[in-house]
């Protein structure tokens, strides 16, 4: 299936404010990276504000499916919490480079004061659900959703530590120290 120009540019966009942030874009950066005229990006995009939405929307898209790919490939909630914390190593590389794309454009929205912002935590809080939900099919009742803001906070202080010192170590000592936590938990509920 041929993409569209527009999904082009929403994919290379959203590429683009992960690796550089959204302030630092531009209409050009992107219209670059898609290799169409200015004109052309004008005729799908009127403001850097659309753009973000569309990206945003991708962005739910994307984890909405790979829960749903989790949901799929985890036949026990605890298999499918390990699935949530292995992104971290699946995503290494890039974390190591640019930290979490979520983490790193909400906290870009929040200093700017973006409109957006809210929109963007919604990824965040789709993340919470999900666990949330894991944790109460895994009998933690009440803590569930404590658990998973804990995770949720554990994983996102990995990000910015091994992005900060470009440690792919540090990622792999602490899903293993992850996975541990996630034992106790678990055998305490």
């Amino acid at each position: 299936m041929n993409q569209s120009t527009r999904e082009l540019i929403v994919e290379r966009a959203d590429e683009l404010f992960y690796q550089q942030g959204f302030e630092h874009t531009s209409f050009a950066h992107i219209a670059k990276e898609v290799n169409i005229s200015r004109g052309n990006f004008y005729h799908h995009f009127k403001s850097k504000d659309q753009i973000l939405d569309a990206v945003i929307d991708l962005r739910l898209a994307n984890t909405q499916s790979m829960l749903d790919e989790w949901e799929l490939e985890g036949e026990t909630p605890d298999a499918r919490i390990r699935c949530f914390i292995q992104i971290l190593i699946r995503n290494m590389a890039k974390i190591t480079l640019y930290g979490c794309p979520v983490g790193t454009l909400t906290t870009e929205l929040a200093k700017l004061n973006h409109v957006a912002l809210g929109r963007a935590n919604e990824v965040f809080t789709l993340f919470r659900g999900w666990l949330t939900q894991q944790f109460e099919a895994q009998g933690c009742g009440d803590q569930s959703d404590e658990l998973a803001m804990h995770l949720l906070a554990r994983s996102q202080g990995i990000a910015t530590l091994a992005s900060a010192f470009q440690d792919e170590s540090f990622i792999h000592d602490e899903v293993k120290t992850l996975n541990q936590w996630l034992e106790q938990q678990l055998s305490n509920s």
